[in-house]
């Protein structure tokens, strides 16, 4: 039996996931540019379809099932998390620039909050 390459289901790996997570988001916010957050957001999506081929691949083993499921759960919320930090930084870096936005692409998220 082998476990996830990245294995979310342990606390320790969601820890350093979220660490991870909060210095990227910082290092992007610090010199305002999205594409940190846009690269975050990629290789997180990376990292589902890496789990979902592996749940595709894997033997009956019930336990690496709920292992690589509770990974791939982490990966939407962590995909979430990373869109609304680029949708977030994205209109930071457009007010800097004074670029015109397209849409104002976080009003939707906050006038539902």
């Amino acid at each position: 039996m082998e476990l996830p390459m990245i294995n979310f289901t342990d606390p320790v790996a969601v820890l350093i996931a979220i660490v991870l997570f909060g210095l990227v988001l910082f290092l992007s916010r610090e010199t305002k540019k999205s594409v940190i957050t846009g690269i975050m957001l990629g290789v997180f999506l990376i990292i589902l379809v890496c789990h979902t081929i592996e749940l595709a691949t894997i033997g009956n083993t019930e336990i690496l099932r709920q292992e690589i499921g509770g990974s791939i759960t982490y990966d939407l919320v962590f995909i979430f998390l990373s869109f609304i930090s680029y949708l977030w930084i994205d209109d930071i870096e457009t007010k800097l620039n004074k670029k015109k936005s397209i849409d104002n692409s976080l009003d939707w998220f906050w006038k539902k909050v």
